[in-house]
């Protein structure tokens, strides 16, 4: 089988989306080795360089020219005699050649639908035409959650037998145990507090950080944050500064994987009270951590977080403090709850996510 893919997310994404196409590609190619996996792109970048040297992965440079990726990747994939073409990011080419080739798109989430405060006008319009298109095109269409499903069939109006569900696992880093040496190094370089709660995302409204900050002032609990700034990140700032809690929380940048994977292993407790997710992968990363969640009760976090994650109201930041604080008074049950959590999280590991898209692929061919 020849399966090619639309990579420029795998070539240009550091985060997200970008990961989600690496670790795609890197665990079929692995567990099914006898396929040969193309990789779409006008050009390649350092990122994914370990899996593009696998024998049974290859970069195809797409034409040149302004919109090539919607006018002429698909005939690329097409003369390169691919039986499949998956779209990673929600979208497909919009012209192909009478070739035959089945189409297969992956949908992460439709946040602008559900949250139009978020986005432009013109950035809304664009999304909803693009990823309407492609799922009316694509024969099948795979959606990361059963929160993303039932958005596929409120807003974009698809039948539910198009669509299937297929978790996303998250980096190898989070599963392998790193040296001591390591992670004395990356505790030393970031300066970790000895105790420290976390939050690990991109620092926008939707992620809801400032009703974690709410939640620890007039405490001592030290608060650990890893992501990119929007601006969003004054209005924390403005309430550090208000409320004097500039020593206690603990902004990062420039993290490795690898010290990524160290900080969350390192941390009492992970805080993710986001008010909308497609999945949240960060939650995942933390229970293949052994660290215990404190996430939000609705949209798909319940999905990720298991049975033994403890749940908020994400508007309420007194309920985020109580949780908080009962968690961090209590080794016995945060080990309890993290023990369960890394049971739980198993199943979004390679071996099944791999199975899973491989049954589907050989389904519609």
């Amino acid at each position: 089988m020849m399966i090619a893919y639309d990579a420029k997310r795998f070539f240009h994404n550091t985060s997200g989306l970008g990961n989600y196409s690496r670790d795609l590609v890197r665990i079929l190619s692995e567990y099914f080795p006898e396929n040969q996996y193309l990789l779409l792109n006008k050009n390649k970048s350092e990122r994914g360089n370990i899996i593009v040297e696998n024998s049974n992965v290859h970069f195809i440079a797409t034409s040149k020219g302004k919109f090539s990726r919607q006018l002429k990747m698909g005939k690329d994939a097409q003369k390169q005699n691919a039986d499949i073409f998956h779209g990673l990011s929600g979208e497909l080419p919009l012209k192909w050649d009478k070739t035959p080739i089945k189409k297969v798109v992956t949908i992460h989430d439709l946040i602008f639908m559900r949250y139009p405060q978020y986005y432009s006008f013109f950035d809304r319009k664009i999304h909803f035409w693009k990823f309407k298109k492609s799922a009316e095109m694509a024969d099948k269409i795979i959606a990361i959650s059963e929160q993303t499903k039932r958005d596929i069939i409120q807003y974009l109006k698809i039948p539910e037998d198009k669509i299937e569900v297929i978790y996303q696992g998250c980096h190898q880093a989070f599963k392998k145990n790193q040296s001591e040496e390591f992670i004395q190094k990356t505790k030393q370089k970031f300066k970790l507090p000895e105790r420290f709660i976390l939050n690990v995302g991109t620092i926008e409204e939707r992620k809801n950080l400032l009703n974690i900050v709410k939640a620890i002032d007039k405490s001592e609990i030290p608060l650990v944050v890893v992501g990119r700034k929007t601006k969003y990140f004054s209005k924390i700032e403005q309430y550090i500064k208000k409320n004097k809690l500039e020593k206690q929380i603990y902004f990062l940048e420039g993290v490795s994987m690898d010290e990524l994977a160290v900080i969350y292993k390192s941390a009492d407790i992970f805080v993710y009270p986001s008010f909308f997710e497609g999945f949240g992968i960060p939650i995942i990363e933390a229970l293949f951590s052994k660290t215990v969640v404190i996430t939000s009760n609705i949209s798909c976090l319940p999905e990720a977080g298991g049975k033994d994650s403890v749940y908020i109201y994400p508007e309420n930041y007194l309920d985020i403090q109580a949780k908080i604080k009962f968690l961090w008074e209590n080794e016995s049950e945060r080990k309890r709850r993290a023990d369960k959590g890394f049971d739980f999280v198993q199943k979004f590991n390679d071996e099944p996510i791999a199975n899973e898209m491989m049954n589907l692929y050989q389904k519609i061919l």
